[in-house]
């Protein structure tokens, strides 16, 4: 398993933007697909991106398409989440997550996962 650290949450206004990181450590990290996840209260964890091993594949909710952006560096290994334009509606804790092979929208396919760290977004 990885070990996985977000930062970058905090409180912001709607249409402000924010960068989460994401830092992981382990052996073999860079076989790993990345990805972020986002539980908000009283819901189910849900699938915000995704990322493969090479950064040149990416997937995204249908929530988040064409406001977030997922990249990662090799050399850091660490995936980022460029948030735009953030609505009240993506509040939430958003935990990075990895998995072995292709990017998975499923949460039960999650090898590893990050603490989470908090976005507020007021309106």
């Amino acid at each position: 398993q990885l070990q996985l650290v977000e930062s970058g949450g905090g409180s912001v206004q709607a249409g402000d933007s924010l960068r989460l990181s994401c830092v992981a450590s382990g052996r073999a990290s860079r076989e790993y697909a990345m990805g972020w996840f986002r539980q908000a209260p009283g819901k189910e964890r849900e699938f915000v991106a995704g990322i493969d091993w090479s950064g040149s594949v990416t997937y995204y909710g249908d929530s988040v398409k064409g406001r977030f952006a997922i990249a990662r560096t090799l050399a850091k290994n660490t995936v980022y989440l460029q948030q735009s334009s953030l609505k009240p509606e993506d509040t939430a804790v958003y935990y990075c997550a990895a998995n072995y092979g292709e990017p998975s929208k499923n949460v039960d396919a999650i090898n590893s996962w990050g603490k989470g760290t908090l976005v507020t977004v007021s309106s």
